[in-house]
């Protein structure tokens, strides 16, 4: 399988290089990055298996002509409420499969739009295929066809604060906690504040006990879409120590993280005193817990689902996984179209017992 791997340098990029390098199935990787000597030096320390290119995704045109004769892109370039549906737009446009781990719900909302494009062309765009979107909704979709009659899934995630992650994780995170989400109220997409919705959630440890908010990732969105007969979907997030959460809360009623070029100034201004926020007694490792409700047996009943691990791994391992079952053809009888995970994956079981095989940390409670 031959890869066009889009931000391949960036600081969450790095386990998904190790990742496809064991990989079998991947037998040809390019490392595309804004910083082409950044992308170089990858290329050179992971061997053979891999080749560089200097690319801007701004530039349509080069990254159109950098896709073509590629299996499939991946691409790791946030932050996405930006860059996803152009991207997947120019991969539509460049004939080649695209999967990517975007997880802002407004970029699901605007790539959503692709479908009819992607169809028409028979290219699949996988969108979301990373832990927070994706495995959360693998997990959920398992929830949803094991109860009788499934009626709520609460999504919920937190991160630890000594996680490792670049520039484009810390614009996401201002924007998911800035102006308003979708979640899913009584059959219906209802907005609420992002920030807001306080409860707490007994996740597996490093984390353990901790509040979390409404966040405006995607799953609140593509889950009623996908899973019929749904009254209630929900997302919250958020990080240990609380005290980063309540930090950027604080930034966002002043308006500091209202825009995309709010966001990146706030950045420069902060990124010296970020290490402030570190300590040795925070998390290294991020959890999430999935909840599914409903009807079993004539009786009610609720089923839950977690995970943990580094926030690299959990992202890159569903990625790379879904990119081994295209290149396989797994997905070849479906038209063209936009795929979030809970609509590709028709069966979770195998897909999450592959998951299990790379290391991935999960348990399942039904």
């Amino acid at each position: 399988m031959k890869i066009l791997f889009l931000g391949g340098a960036g600081d969450m990029a790095v386990t998904m290089l190790d990742l496809m390098k064991d990989e079998k199935e991947v037998k040809e990787v390019t490392i595309c990055d804004l910083d082409g000597d950044k992308a170089s030096a990858k290329a050179e320390e992971y061997g053979k298996k891999f080749k560089s290119k200097g690319l801007d995704v701004t530039d349509r045109t080069a990254l159109v002509k950098a896709m073509k004769g590629n299996e499939a892109v991946i691409s790791y370039v946030g932050p996405f409420y930006r860059f996803e549906n152009p991207v997947a737009d120019a991969a539509i446009d460049a004939g080649v499969h695209y999967i990517s781990i975007a997880d802002d719900y407004d970029a699901y909302l605007e790539v959503e739009k692709l479908e009819a494009k992607a169809k028409k062309k028979g290219i699949k765009v996988l969108t979301g295929f990373g832990n927070s979107p994706g495995l959360t909704q693998i997990l959920a979709k398992k929830g949803y066809l094991f109860l009788d009659k499934p009626k709520g899934i609460s999504v919920n995630w937190a991160a630890g604060a000594n996680e490792d992650v670049g520039p484009a994780n810390i614009l996401h995170f201002f924007h998911l906690l800035s102006g308003k989400t979708l979640q899913w109220r009584e059959g219906r997409e209802e907005y609420v504040p992002c920030g807001k919705g306080k409860k707490v959630v007994d996740f597996p440890p490093p984390i353990g006990s901790l509040p979390v908010f409404y966040t405006g990732h995607a799953e609140s969105v593509s889950l009623p879409r996908n899973l019929k007969g749904l009254d209630y979907v929900s997302v919250h997030g958020g990080a240990s120590p609380v005290f980063d959460v309540m930090t950027v809360r604080f930034l966002a009623s002043l308006g500091l993280t209202k825009t995309h070029r709010r966001r990146r100034i706030l950045y420069s201004t902060v990124k010296p005193i970020l290490p402030l926020f570190l300590n040795d007694r925070a998390p290294d490792k991020s959890v999430g817990r999935i909840e599914v409700w409903g009807e079993h047996k004539g009786k009610k009943k609720t089923v839950y689902y977690t995970y943990v691990g580094h926030i690299a791994f959990i992202t890159s391992a569903p990625c790379l996984q879904a990119a081994v079952w295209l290149g396989k053809g797994k997905f070849d009888k479906l038209p063209g179209g936009v795929y979030a995970p809970e609509r590709l994956i028709k069966n979770p079981d195998p897909f999450l017992a592959e998951l299990k095989k790379r290391g991935l940390e999960m348990e399942f409670f039904e």
